[in-house]
């Protein structure tokens, strides 16, 4: 039996009902049709899903839609505003943390999620925040340069 279920999707509101175990990383690539979280694991551990839940890091995998009820979701394809980019995915590209790009939309939302509750975090804190994230083409340098250019200044508290 379906469950209704209200959200908010990148800003826009959204209602509906779902089955009671579809997951969220299912129901954001299937009903919703945003492609651009990424399925690696399916058991929470690669972060290629990483999607904001009331603007923190969640694996997509791991949470049901139904648990989704009342919140609001984003999703890479929301951190794009009229067709540019966000801050911190030119900074990505910019700074090359983008390889084979199969993680990155994960590695994003997760370093997002930092900046935003932490707009100056030190290198330690950018380490953390996408510790959960796998990425097995860049070797973190580069996304680690890329999250500390959308500090201010360009740089992070533990730089040195």
């Amino acid at each position: 039996m379906e469950h209704p279920i209200k959200l908010t999707v990148n800003g826009q509101a959204w209602e509906g009902s779902v089955l009671p175990d579809l997951t969220l990383l299912r129901f954001v690539r299937e009903t919703l049709a945003l492609t651009g979280t990424k399925e690696g694991c399916g058991i929470g551990e690669c972060g290629a899903c990483t999607v904001l839940l009331d603007g923190r890091p969640v694996n997509a995998c791991m949470v049901l839609a139904v648990e989704a009820d009342g919140c609001a979701l984003r999703t890479i394809e929301g951190e794009a505003k009229a067709g540019k980019l966000s801050r911190l995915q030119q900074a990505f590209v910019a700074h090359h943390a983008v390889q084979c790009g199969f993680c990155t939309p994960g590695v994003i939302m997760s370093a997002q999620a930092l900046l935003e509750r932490a707009p100056a975090p030190s290198d330690e804190a950018i380490v953390e925040a996408v510790a959960g994230n796998l990425c097995r083409c860049t070797g973190y340098a580069s996304i680690l340069k890329a999250v500390r250019s959308c500090t201010p200044h360009g740089r992070t508290g533990g730089e040195r």
